[in-house]
């Protein structure tokens, strides 16, 4: 659990490591907030495309190799990102950096599935949602103050600089897969186990939920940027990076939502983080400070609920329905990120055209298409494994 919290961790920290500095690189490059917002938008793009093979091939060669691997070369394409000479190679190693942060998500539900007790699943689950919030709070309250002193480029070499901690970490700690058997099924058999992770109602429900619920929140992050450094409140990027602090609360709902997933299932539980996160957006229209500071906490905290008991959920059913449990994560983080991509870039022109109005009326939108789906998701019958 203590690797995986930091294989969590790095992950955010890397994919999210630009987010507090949009408006230091539409500054720099004098470029627009939608095309400062690419150096996210591309990363996850990039990411949700390469996980369509690397869940796939994890089936073959295991789950602990390809978390090590992507572990150190996320990490050293972090550092070449530091090194970049302007927005064009700039941009083109953030997209590998998404090719290359693939294997740590695509099979860490699946690891955690086949070496945790049935008994503790939420649990663990809920520590790894926790590990990859501290990890999207570490990189924003690191890279920020830094880029305030020394530039952006000091501060993506400081977020690579983590990662590469991380990544020790999961190289010595990391056990091997005591419970993973190597598929025998031949490559040929890859399409028809797609069709069944794309057939199951259930499924497809969580696949959308895990689309709106990171669209919304990377959406309203992207553009609170960009709202905080301007006028009214016109707080430096050093300041802003104080608001990541936010993601604490997302380290602990995650937990305790597994625990009570655990007792009551994720059925009872999973609707109240929709409720939360509908709460969140509406107390971020009051125009005050503190308002969107505590909107923006309450977000976070129904954002990891759903994503916690999510992901968890997707494999529990892949593997009740007789569906491989890689592909059934693939799809799920491919939806995950495909949101996060889409929906964080159209925030972004949502707050240029729109203003801060129309980035919460984005997020509404799709917080009731994700409370929607979660009520679907009760009415579906449970399988027994």
């Amino acid at each position: 659990m203590i690797s995986m919290f930091a294989a969590g961790m790095a992950t955010f920290v890397l994919m999210y490591a630009t987010q507090a500095l949009l408006p230091e690189f539409a500054t720099a490059f004098s470029i627009s907030p939608t095309k400062a917002t690419l150096s996210i938008t591309l990363t996850t793009a990039a990411l949700a495309v390469t996980l369509l093979v690397v869940g796939p091939v994890s089936e073959y060669v295991g789950r602990t190799p390809l978390i090590r691997i992507s572990a150190w070369a996320a990490a050293l394409v972090g550092l070449a990102c530091a090194l970049a000479p302007g927005w064009g190679s700039l941009i083109a190693l953030r997209a590998l950096e998404g090719a290359a942060l693939a294997g740590l998500p695509a099979v860490a539900t699946a690891y955690l599935r086949e070496e945790v007790h049935p008994s503790a699943g939420g649990r663990a689950a809920g520590l790894y949602i926790g590990g990859t919030a501290i990890g999207g709070m570490a990189g924003r309250l690191l890279t920020a103050p830094i880029a305030d002193a020394y530039g952006w480029r000091a501060a993506l070499a400081a977020a690579a600089v983590l990662a590469l901690l991380c990544a020790a970490l999961v190289t010595v700690l990391l056990p091997r897969s005591a419970h993973f058997a190597p598929s025998t099924a031949s490559w040929r058999t890859i399409p028809t186990a797609a069709r069944q992770a794309l057939a199951d109602p259930a499924l497809l429900s969580l696949y959308g939920l895990a689309m709106c619920a990171i669209g919304t929140l990377v959406a309203v992050f992207n553009a609170l940027a960009f709202r905080l450094t301007w006028p009214p409140f016109s707080l430096s990027v050093g300041a802003l990076s104080l608001v990541y602090v936010t993601y604490m609360f997302g380290t602990v709902s995650s937990a305790l939502a597994g625990r009570a997933a655990d007792r009551l299932g994720r059925r009872a539980v999973l609707p109240l983080g929709c409720v939360l996160a509908l709460a969140g957006v509406a107390l971020m229209s009051v125009d005050a400070l503190v308002f969107v500071v505590g909107g923006l906490s309450v977000l976070v905290i129904g954002f990891f609920i759903i994503h916690g008991l999510a992901s968890g959920w997707v494999t529990a059913r892949a593997r009740a329905a007789d569906i491989s449990t890689g592909q059934a994560a693939s799809f799920y983080l491919v939806s995950f990120y495909i949101g996060s991509s889409m929906f964080g870039n159209l925030g972004s022109t949502a707050w240029s055209h729109a203003g801060w109005p129309g980035v919460l009326g984005l997020a509404g939108s799709l917080l009731t298409v994700a409370s929607m789906l979660a009520w679907r998701l009760r009415r579906i019958p449970a399988l027994t494994p």
